[in-house]
């Protein structure tokens, strides 16, 4: 029997393998514009998506994926399981065992992810902690990918809060060889924990100015300041961070070619300007759109490896 594969941090994956994530959501991406909607890697299969945070594009792109690739998707509100009345992690993994045959997670914390994991025979994949976020920057490099066509020179810019998904962007340029910069407040700057599990450490800089990289950023990207789960901090971190608002000025000096970046929601007026979302530089839609595609992707590379 050959041994189950999760995704619970993008450091699963080696560069080999993310390239072949690429090229399978190529293809899948090309089935859905020519309406060939032929797959069956998840036939028969029930894939439980338990969301603890509220979701929209993660939550309706792995629906719309499990059923595209032959499953039956079972949303599980966790406020509606015995584990939001005090039932361990570990009892709820080893019930859903006896029924399910893969699960997504989209949680708080990185350890509930890896026990579930640790607990159940078949595939896991994070879909958001407080710490990573893998899917959301598979689909990301994919996009670069399309748009860039090569991603060896490509210099992407970071600016804001250095949350889950600077990261994880972080630890996948790393997998890459892929030169990232993050601009970003002392107080919220990049963890000891990420720049010490880098193999190659030279690809990261970090500047608490936010004009720092600009002229040298193939990709300029950005998310909100005040993530789940950090709302108490709103008003203090809305004056630190209103320096690192990408704008139209803060971009004056960017290549004329950069592509703007933003995983969504988008907080409009506050991380970034409508002239600069809406703008031409923007891929912001065809980012979102793009992981439907990755996460068929991935689905269908740990029900195949």
């Amino acid at each position: 029997m050959k041994k189950k594969r999760d995704l619970l941090d993008i450091r699963d994956l080696n560069k080999i393998e993310i390239y072949q994530i690429f090229e399978q959501a190529k293809f899948f991406k090309y089935q859905r514009k020519k309406q060939i909607m032929i797959s069956d890697t998840l036939k028969g299969m029930c894939i439980g998506l338990l969301f603890r945070k509220p979701s929209s594009r993660t939550r309706i792109s792995f629906e719309v994926a499990i059923i595209e690739l032959g499953g039956n998707p079972i949303f599980l509100e966790s406020g509606q399981l015995q584990i939001s009345r005090g039932e361990t992690i570990q009892d709820t993994a080893r019930v859903l065992n006896s029924y399910l045959n893969g699960l997504v997670i989209r949680t708080y914390q990185q350890s509930e992810v890896e026990t579930f994991a640790k607990y159940v025979d078949f595939p896991v994949v994070n879909a958001l902690t407080d710490f990573l976020h893998p899917c959301q920057i598979l689909a990301d490099f994919f996009t670069i990918w399309e748009k860039k066509k090569d991603l060896e020179d490509v210099v992407i810019t970071y600016i804001g809060d250095a949350n889950n998904i600077c990261n994880t962007l972080i630890l996948g340029a790393d997998i890459l060889g892929i030169r990232i910069n993050v601009s970003c407040p002392t107080e919220f700057s990049v963890s000891k924990n990420i720049t010490n599990a880098m193999k190659n450490p030279s690809l990261l800089k970090v500047s608490n100015d936010p004009t720092a990289f600009i002229p040298e950023s193939d990709v300029i990207y950005t998310d909100t300041w005040v993530s789940m789960g950090n709302e108490q901090e709103k008003q203090k971190r809305l004056e630190i961070f209103k320096p690192y608002q990408v704008n139209e000025k803060l971009v004056e000096k960017a290549p004329g070619d950069f592509i703007f970046m933003h995983c969504l929601p988008a907080h409009r007026g506050e991380e970034v300007t409508d002239g600069i979302i809406d703008g031409k530089n923007s891929v912001v839609w065809q980012q979102a759109e793009n992981r439907l595609h990755v996460q068929k992707a991935i689905l269908h590379f740990l029900y195949s490896s």
